[in-house]
């Protein structure tokens, strides 16, 4: 099972651990991609931190995220699932999985990034500041600067198994599984029952909690209907469409009442 995931806005600080080795990061297919996008960075945010805030979309609140990421290649780097924080990260709880489930989470958690392309909750970097939104003006949008690299690697990522799509739509414009890898994906809405509606801290919460679920039970879902089995009985209310065709993914509703 491969389960993708957004990164956090907000992340922990570096600390002061050995600085960044770009060669050591999983998926080394992207390596070309994520030397192109942190030298910009650095270079954009080493210069008018002005023009840096504004293409990174920065409030005034926000202006030392600018000398962060211009240090980037020197700071302090700790394994990427201390250094996303959040409401689904705190759901997910890494710190807190026994020693098996910890090492499910490093076999099967991918979480994409506007600057590194796609993670290991394992791999060390830097605390930094560049969201999929951002448009460099070297590289263009970050969603479309990822997609041919991506296109190469992530389907060998993805196995013969299951792929957990929980990723937010501007992560998931940097990669849309294709073929018969779409055809075992399944996608996943979080719903406030009483409402029917999308809320944010509900989806957020939710699936992190999922993750949690299928790591610590150990659930090995093969494919999407076999996914809907293992929620169900983990205790979620699962809706599921199955696609109407070949070659595309399932989308799964999970209704919920409160968060505890």
């Amino acid at each position: 099972m491969l389960v993708l995931l957004p990164p956090s806005e907000g992340k922990a600080a570096s600390g002061r651990g050995a600085p960044l080795k770009p060669e050591s990061l999983a998926l080394p297919g992207l390596a070309g991609a994520r030397e192109a996008v942190l030298t910009e960075l650095v270079d954009l945010c080493a210069g008018d931190e002005d023009k840096a805030r504004d293409v990174l979309g920065l409030s005034e609140g926000l202006r030392g995220e600018v000398a962060k990421n211009a240090d980037l290649r020197t700071a302090g780097a700790r394994p990427a699932g201390e250094i996303y924080t959040g409401v689904l990260y705190d759901a997910l709880g890494l710190a807190t999985l026994d020693a098996a489930a910890k090492r499910r989470a490093a076999r099967s958690l991918l979480v994409f990034s506007g600057l590194w392309g796609a993670v290991r909750v394992t791999d060390r970097i830097p605390s930094y500041r560049c969201s999929m939104g951002v448009k460099l003006p070297g590289l263009g949008a970050l969603a479309g600067h990822w997609r041919a690299p991506m296109a190469e690697v992530l389907p060998e990522a993805a196995g013969n198994g299951l792929v957990l799509d929980l990723r937010s739509a501007a992560y998931a414009a940097a990669w849309k599984p294709k073929g018969e890898v779409a055809g075992r994906t399944a996608t996943v809405r979080v719903l406030h029952a009483p409402t029917r509606k999308v809320v944010s801290h509900f989806n957020k919460a939710t699936k992190g909690r999922i993750v949690r679920s299928l790591l610590t039970e150990g659930a090995a879902p093969k494919d999407p209907a076999e996914l809907v089995g293992a929620l169900r009985d983990l205790g979620y209310e699962v809706e599921a469409e199955a696609p109407a065709g070949a070659g595309k993914p399932w989308a799964l509703d999970v209704l919920v009442d409160e968060v505890h």
